[in-house]
């Protein structure tokens, strides 16, 4: 029975095997015959982890599971033919800048939000805890439970209860005793012996005392040094005398020299307080100062002071003496990984393909080849940065010499010289450095061992080097001795006679010497040997060496100083409110009531003529219309102004008036050419400029663009018509189909009725909308629809039917329509038969769009009115748009790469945002590029048509 179990899970693996190796095959050829809606996350990372390439179109996929950014060796992805898939977002340590960090700039949330001085964004534990009813009634039942234990606590309060008020008569008593001291009072000085320090009849007799600080203590000088003072020394002087009263009294000084060491300057401050605390003197310790000495201290000489250069006493700290490093020559080879090969100090050393770099300590020589590379001789500079910065503290001077322009100086620590064309290129061309050898010494059995240590991928690395140990590195030229921090005594004293031993069993170059290395201490030379570590700065070896020269060479202070600056204080606004209906007609009626008159022109050909009454408030896209307005201004008057025009009024004739302002509005439509605007430029703005002079103010204004002083002068009636004012159809030819969308933008001033494509999708239940169906009859014109959706505005469906009834209403049949009520005879076959149409306008509600350019010479993020249209995308700038669920991010054809790179980091911050002010509505980032935008982008504009183009 046993066997027959084993036997079946058996060939129950065996199966599973067959299932994973027939979904390989089918992986990797085709699935979309399965409709899948899900991928297993453990299919694609653990049984597939080397697939190459995966087809999964046609399919109803939704996601695809995280693990699909780790196939490292996937090539073909396809996922065409599935309307739901939302790409899972790539995880944060695959993505360029994990730290949020691109181009330089902090693209984190909260550092944006702290630069637009918002609030910072809530934090994500901060979630609401559920009550759980069950937890309560458990918690119900362990308090039944522990009543007793409640009981003997409660009893324990009233006992401490009874004892307070049993100690508070008492307490009142003592409370004078428990009265805080003052804080001199409670002073106690420190019970210290500086018998050690000063004699014990210091201070016992009238007079002056000087001690000088040597080694951190005090040690009194003779009488006959008083008032001559060394620059390196501090000195503590005590006058003793006998004050009024018969007692003795001291007064305290300590001088600092000007060229006195740390230790002396502190020594002198403490000992000094140390002496008074010593007397138990009440004076000040006052401090002096080389060539600032006050009055009182200069009178304690009777020859006056003087000053002797030099300091007469040692100071107490260890002084380092610097060493004086043979001098080298080093060949720079290699181009990813650097190397610096010791070679010996001669002429005979150098080779044009190679860069050398001579250390002379103060000194550092940079000799470039005249066949090395450029990419060398930056490495090269460098190098010798880093090795001036670390190991010369930046006092050495680094000396840049071209191949045939070397100072004489230069030959002269060569040795000899020699000309220019007698340079070989001795260096075999296949040569190759040798492979460093990394041992490690350790204590055996009573005698050292020196292992070798096995390099992973035959590269050195840092974690290799143990802080407990001791090794010798053996790069053959070069053999150094890494001794840890924390290494034995014992192997620390053996190591460098074991790495003398190892430079004498090989035959080696003259050149080659042993360095003594201590952990942190490292020099350069040293950490190259090694891949990756390079602990100084940051370095871009595709820097020249001249940018090195002129910017330096710290990285982070560079980055700094080119930081890029950025505003994205607008993507953390909050949107436009809408404006109040009533608040618009009271604009609309203060604006109105200033205009005095409006006379409008329309270009016709080659001159602008006079629009007809019954086309104002009517335009055309090709078109171009002037409106020249009249506006009064009144004048303020001061106080007593009345009273005195009234006396002098007999008296003058002439009565003050409000004064006036012309103001000339040029409109052009979105498919009309420039000629109009400069046809008005030289013919009617110079008559207008003859007539009003300085009251004259020209605004061009395109088609949806316009201000909404110019809008409330047309009263919520203004109709934008697709094509030229006149058209002139040939015989026979039958009128279009018109079809006009009205709608307002954030406020009933920016009400417009524009004409749209005639076509069932474009309906909406929040709107109104006018449909004119012409016949072929001569009886009448045709019929007009004004159709009403379920959910628009009363006041948009009455100016709908104003609006049809004043364009059609003598000429054509009009009818109301009621979503739902449409017939099926000439209302659908005028839009082209019926179709799916949206019945909710959310977007309405959130609709914002962000402009993203660098035009003000940094990146900047602006945001358009609530009252926005198509020719707000600007073609040289990159978009943003939010509909409430999806943003988009519109790209122009002329934008730059790095406008598009940080606008699409922007539009990331905008979400994380979004998400945080608004968890229901989960955005999602869409990309739009221009000619190609989606429907849930076009609805979002009002009136969208084809693109305008500029002329080159």
């Amino acid at each position: 029975m046993l066997v027959d179990i084993v036997q079946f899970k058996t060939a129950i693996i065996l199966y599973k095997f067959a299932i994973y190796i027939y979904i390989y095959i089918f992986l990797a050829d085709n699935v979309s015959i399965f409709r899948l809606e899900l991928v297993n996350s453990r299919l694609l990372c653990y049984r597939c982890g080397k697939l190459k390439k995966l087809i999964l179109n046609t399919n109803r996929l939704i996601t695809l599971p995280d693990t699909i950014h780790f196939l490292t060796d996937l090539e073909t992805l396809d996922v065409r033919e599935n309307p739901d898939l939302v790409m899972p977002p790539k995880p944060p340590e695959l993505m360029n800048g994990a730290n949020m960090e691109f181009y330089n700039i902090d693209f984190s949330l909260s550092h944006q939000l702290q630069l637009a001085g918002a609030a910072p964004p809530p934090s994500s534990t901060e979630t609401t805890r559920k009550r759980d009813p069950v937890a309560r009634l458990r918690r119900l039942r362990r308090r039944r439970d522990s009543q007793e234990e409640s009981a003997k606590v409660l009893k324990g309060m009233q006992d401490v209860a009874k004892e307070k008020d049993s100690t508070k008569s008492s307490g009142r008593e003592s409370a004078e005793a428990l009265k805080g001291k003052r804080w001199d009072e409670a002073l106690e000085r420190p019970d210290l012996d500086y018998r050690d320090i000063y004699d014990e009849d210091v201070g016992q007799i009238p007079g002056l005392a000087v001690w000088e600080i040597e080694n951190f203590l005090p040690n009194e000088i003779n009488d006959a040094l008083f008032g001559k003072f060394y620059e390196g020394d501090c000195y503590i002087l005590l006058k003793t005398f006998i004050d009024d009263s018969g007692s003795l009294d001291w007064r305290i000084w300590y001088w600092i020299g000007g060229k006195a060491t740390l230790d002396k300057k502190a020594c002198a401050a403490i000992h000094a307080v140390n002496l008074r605390n010593l007397l138990g003197a009440n004076c000040r310790t006052l401090r002096e100062e080389m060539s600032d000495e006050t009055d009182d201290f200069l009178d304690l000489f009777e020859n006056g002071i003087s000053y002797i250069e030099g300091g007469r006493t040692a100071s107490g700290f260890y002084t380092v003496e610097e060493s004086d490093n043979p001098m080298k020559l080093y060949r720079v080879s290699g181009q990813q990984n650097l190397r610096l090969d010791s070679c010996p100090v001669d002429v005979e050393s150098l080779d044009l393909r190679y860069v050398y770099l001579l250390d002379c300590n103060q000194r550092i020589y940079l000799w470039l080849g005249k066949k090395s590379t450029l990419m060398l001789r930056s490495k090269a500079r460098l190098i010798a940065e880093k090795i001036n910065k670390n190991e010369r503290k930046n006092n050495a001077e680094i000396i840049n010499i071209i191949c045939g322009f070397e100072p004489d100086e230069f030959w002269e620590k060569l040795g000899s010289r020699v000309d220019k064309g007698k340079i070989k290129e001795w260096v075999p061309d296949n040569w190759k450095p040798p492979s460093p050898l990394l041992y490690k010494v350790g204590l055996g059995m009573g005698y050292l061992e020196l292992p070798q240590v096995e390099l992973p991928q035959h590269k050195l690395s840092q974690p290799l080097l143990s802080t407990r140990a001791v090794y010798i590195l053996d790069c053959h030229t070069e053999v150094f001795v890494w001794i840890g921090r924390k290494s034995p005594r014992l192997v620390r004293a053996a190591a460098l006679k074991l790495s003398q031993e190892v430079c004498s069993m090989l035959q080696r170059p003259e050149c080659t010497t042993v360095t003594r290395c201590l952990e942190g201490t490292e020099p350069h030379i040293f950490k190259l040997q090694f891949a990756g570590w390079d602990d100084v700065i940051a370095v871009d070896y595709t820097r020249t060496s001249e940018s090195v020269q002129r910017r330096g060479v710290d990285m982070k202070a560079i980055m700094q100083k080119d930081k890029i600056k950025t505003d994205l204080s607008a993507l953390f606004m909050p949107r436009q409110p809408p404006m109040s209906a009533e608040e618009a007609e009271q604009l609309m009626q203060e604006w109105n009531e200033d205009l005095d008159g409006m006379e409008s022109f329309v270009l016709e050909g080659k001159k602008f003529v006079r629009l007809p009454e019954e086309e104002i408030g009517h335009f055309h896209s090709q078109d171009c219309y002037v409106f020249l307005c009249r506006y009064w201004m009144p004048l303020e008057e001061t106080e007593g102004g009345s009273e005195k025009a009234g006396s002098e009024g007999e008296e003058e004739e002439d009565v003050a008036e409000d004064d006036f302002k012309c103001v000339v509005y040029f409109w052009q439509g979105r498919e009309a050419s420039n000629i109009g605007w400069l046809t008005f430029t030289f013919s009617l703005q110079k008559k207008f400029e003859s007539l009003f002079g300085s009251k004259l103010e020209v605004v061009r204004t395109c088609q949806q663009q316009e201000n909404l002083k110019f809008l409330s002068h047309f009263k919520t009636k203004f109709i934008i018509h697709d094509g030229k004012r006149k058209v002139v159809r040939a015989e026979g030819e039958s009128a279009p189909v018109e079809f006009f969308h009205i709608r307002s933008n954030g406020s009933l001033l920016t009400t417009r009725c524009v004409q749209i494509q005639a076509s069932a999708t474009h309906l909406n239940s929040e709107f109104c909308y006018i449909l004119k169906v012409p016949f072929d009859s001569a009886d009448s014109q045709g019929i007009v629809y004004v159709w009403i959706g379920k959910r628009s505005n009363a006041e948009e469906a009455r100016l709908a039917e104003e609006i049809a009834d004043d364009m059609y209403g003598e000429s054509h049949t009009l009818q109301i329509l009621s979503e739902g009520e449409e017939p099926e005879n000439f209302f659908w076959v005028g839009l082209g038969g019926k179709k799916k149409y949206d019945e909710h306008a959310e977007y309405m509600r959130y609709a914002r769009l962000f402009r993203c350019s660098n035009e003000k010479g940094y990146f900047t993020v602006s945001e358009k009115c609530s009252d926005f249209c198509q020719d707000d995308l600007a073609d040289d700038d990159v978009m943003i748009l939010d509909n409430g669920q999806q943003v988009f991010l519109w790209i122009g054809r002329k934008t730059s790469d790095v406008e598009i790179k940080l606008s699409f980091k922007s539009a990331q911050v905008y979400i994380q945002h979004m998400r945080n002010k608004q968890p229901d509505n989960q955005r999602k980032l869409l990309l739009a590029l221009k000619n190609k935008e989606t429907r849930n982008f076009i609805k979002c504009f009002h009136g969208w048509g084809k693109h305008r183009e500029v002329p080159q």
